[in-house]
């Protein structure tokens, strides 16, 4: 699903991009960190905070709701206003988005990216509050060194841009439980020894037989790259033809025990979970915290290939987890360089305000400014799909449509929490990343319950003055809206509301940052609502992303009933984190191009 703009980033210079980094990594395979979703006619999910203040948290509704910069105008790339019209027209630069542009260009088509807020990327973006770096969405990542067919989908468009993200490894992250406090890690042996020492030694058994079930059957998993799929008949040739040999292979060297799970790769993973009688119940709940970290629903919901696809990457011989070293705005760069240099656009500012539909087909757009954008081929929306709709005439959707995006179950929102803070409040020991559950009883989705914990500067150059640290924590995905709706930001009420919800956050990073930590004696405090992001990124109810569940339901894909519109972003594809969006991305670009370009490119990057 997905990876915004801060309310307070209307007001900051744009950050410039920075020059091309000197080694080549891959991109996020997961991502665990949460993403509110960008404003319409922004991109996937990412973070709201806004203002800040020395020892004071500075109401995220203080900022003036649409930024004050000319339309166009974003120090990097435009051209809105020149040449108002392009092959394709993208509208919102989160990762989808960009990989969409990025594509596109690569495979020279004239793209133009519509971004409504000052700077691009989406969830997976940076931006400086007395100069702290704080990422505004997604910081767990892994698979940046993965290479090949089965390559995470943005590692893959980021080969074929000629672009990379130079990141710190590490393996592990501190867990914060019922049961006690314990440092996990990632790999083949040491969660076992995790397990052991911290729950015992059935939860080891019950383990091992979990990952002798799913490793077999991850090869099947990952057998069909992302960057081969396309929305038209094309994929038989692309993917099918292609990739068939190897899917067959592993397949047979599954064996029968393998090939039967395989066959339940389209189902939700409690399914394989029950079969292999999985009762402890730590282990039970540890699989539905990754499943909805990783997917927005539990392990009932979740599509079981793409948690296999996780625990292959988390829990075979060496793996590890990654940080972009100039944080996660490093991601969004590397991206905008690529499209920049196959000669794409990006007008920032350039908020959409309706998608033109002539003759039933999508033509362009207009601009809040009035300004028309018109599209030759395509206009591509990653929007979330209730704000695509609000985007379009009402008698050019189909009722049907209409009816099935408006039925879509939503995740909930978010509450955050960005501290900038001296090195000397916290822990000596302390690590990048935390996780904190309440009471299991309450369930993995129950709110206020979970609080993840990210403190990038622990890794990552420059990312906070010298002897200072940055930190994000946040809900997520489990803040009610219904409990924010109609308040009035300016009243007490709000405040009052906002201070009581967030009180969970301080709580969970008092933990983690030890007894040395202190309210007081932070620089920087910053506090978004789900109102927040409703307001400053026009997401449908501050919402995740859709919540919707394996074996209920499918996601809708990248084509919708109107001629020359797609969709990309956390709306269209399973998973809510970078690689689903990366993939729906790519997956829009292919099937606006010949079969002989897609396939031309997938031998250029070696997939």
């Amino acid at each position: 699903m997905a990876s915004a703009a801060l309310a307070s980033r209307a007001l900051q210079p744009p950050r410039r991009h920075r020059g091309p980094s000197p080694r080549r990594p891959r991109s996020p395979t997961t991502s665990a960190g949460a993403a509110c979703p960008r404003r319409r006619g922004g991109g996937a999910p990412a973070v709201v905070a806004a203002g800040s203040a020395r020892c004071r948290a500075v109401a995220a509704d203080e900022r003036p709701a649409e930024p004050s910069f000319p339309e166009g105008e974003d120090g990097a790339l435009s051209g809105v206003a020149e040449r108002p019209e392009a092959d394709v027209v993208v509208i919102g630069s989160g990762i989808g988005g960009l990989c969409c542009a990025g594509l596109l260009a690569r495979y020279n088509q004239d793209v133009l990216v519509l971004e409504s807020h000052d700077r691009p990327g989406g969830a997976a973006h940076s931006f400086d509050i007395k100069g702290f770096n704080f990422d505004s969405g997604p910081s767990l990542f892994s698979g940046f060194q993965s290479r090949g067919p089965q390559a995470n989908p943005l590692a893959q468009v980021l080969d074929a841009l000629g672009e990379s993200v130079p990141c710190a490894s590490y393996d592990s992250w501190m867990v914060y439980v019922p049961e006690g406090q314990f440092l996990s890690r990632i790999g083949p042996t040491d969660f076992l020894k995790d397990l052991e020492a911290f729950v015992g030694v059935d939860a080891v058994q019950e383990w091992k037989k979990l990952l002798d079930a799913v490793i077999p059957i991850s090869a099947a998993a990952m057998a069909l790259p992302p960057l081969s799929i396309r929305g038209d008949l094309g994929v038989l040739s692309t993917a099918a033809g292609r990739y068939a040999p190897s899917l067959l292979k592993s397949i047979l060297q599954m064996g029968p025990q393998g090939a039967l799970g395989a066959t339940k790769l389209l189902r939700p993973f409690s399914e394989i979970v029950d079969s292999l009688g999985l009762k402890n119940p730590f282990v039970r709940n540890w699989i539905d915290l990754l499943c909805f970290l990783l997917a927005g629903v539990k392990s009932d919901g979740a599509l079981s290939a793409e948690m296999v696809y996780m625990f292959a990457e988390w829990y075979k011989p060496g793996c590890s987890l990654e940080y972009p070293l100039e944080g996660s705005g490093a991601i969004i760069d590397a991206l905008v360089r690529g499209i920049k240099k196959f000669g794409g656009r990006l007008a920032l500012r350039s908020h959409v305000d309706k998608i033109l539909i002539e003759n039933g087909r999508a033509v362009g757009v207009k601009l809040q400014s009035g300004q028309i954008v018109r599209a030759k081929k395509a206009v591509v929306s990653n929007a979330s799909m209730w704000d695509t709709l609000d985007l379009l005439p009402p008698d050019a959707v189909p009722r049907s449509y209409k009816d099935k995006v408006k039925a879509t179950p939503q995740c909930e929102s978010f509450m955050h929490l960005h501290l900038g803070f001296d090195v000397e409040n916290a822990r000596e020991d302390l690590g990048i990343h935390h996780i904190v559950v309440n009471d299991w009883n309450k369930g993995v989705d129950g709110d206020q319950n979970v609080v993840l914990i990210s403190v990038p500067s622990v890794l990552g150059n420059g990312l906070a003055p010298p002897g200072k640290h940055v930190l994000h924590a946040y809900t997520p995905g489990t803040e009610p809206f219904s409990l924010w709706e109609g308040l009035d930001r300016k009243s007490a009420e709000y405040r009052r509301l906002k201070e009581e919800r967030s009180e969970v956050m301080w709580k969970a990073v008092e933990l983690a940052l030890g007894p040395r930590f202190s309210r007081e004696k932070c620089d920087v405090k910053l506090v978004g609502t789900p109102l927040t992001h409703k307001r400053f990124l026009r997401r449908n109810r501050g919402t995740y992303g859709p919540a919707i569940k394996a074996g209920e339901a499918t996601f809708p894909g990248q084509a919708t009933p109107i001629p020359q519109l797609f969709c990309c972003g956390d709306s269209t594809f399973p998973g809510i984190g970078v690689p689903a969006v990366a993939a729906s991305g790519a997956i829009v670009a292919n099937t606006l191009v010949p079969v002989s370009q897609h396939s031309e490119l997938l031998d250029a990057v070696g997939i």
